[in-house]
């Protein structure tokens, strides 16, 4: 993406690369030192990604663990400093291993320079990892 994206072109354009399923493009959005946190994360999952590869290791098998379908609801908020937005959506789709359906609500806090995400703040909520029995970064939780 060129340095001159905005926050919400960037942001935008990372859930079509989500949606088509392209996480070495997701991940090439992120500035090398970008930070990944999470801020409910349950014990044993990762609260904070701190460079563009810790946060590779963590996407690199979403796919095959969930198929998004869609972020219906997306609703995105400037704040008052101009490289950071706000933003509300939904995330729908189905387990890959079961057929499931899908559904997580996301409120996410990001950060963006020369085109590149450098801060997100994931705030998702932890009790749909039972839910879901999903795993990522090799937590051992289900």
């Amino acid at each position: 993406m060129p340095a001159r994206t905005s926050p919400e072109e960037l942001y935008r354009h990372s859930l079509c690369l989500l949606l088509d399923k392209d996480i070495p493009a997701w991940v090439g959005l992120w500035a090398e030192d970008g930070v990944m946190e999470f801020p409910f994360a349950p014990p044993g999952w990762p609260a904070r990604l701190e460079g563009r590869e810790a946060v590779a290791a963590y996407m690199r098998d979403y796919p095959d663990r969930i198929d998004l379908h869609d972020f219906p609801d997306l609703r995105i908020h400037r704040t008052e400093r101009p490289e950071t937005i706000v933003v509300e959506m939904r995330g729908v789709g189905s387990m890959v291993g079961t057929g499931a359906p899908f559904e997580m609500t996301y409120i996410a806090v990001v950060s963006v320079r020369d085109g590149r995400f450098t801060s997100y703040r994931d705030y998702w909520n932890p009790l749909a990892v039972h839910e879901y029995g999903l795993d990522f970064a090799g937590s051992g939780i289900r």
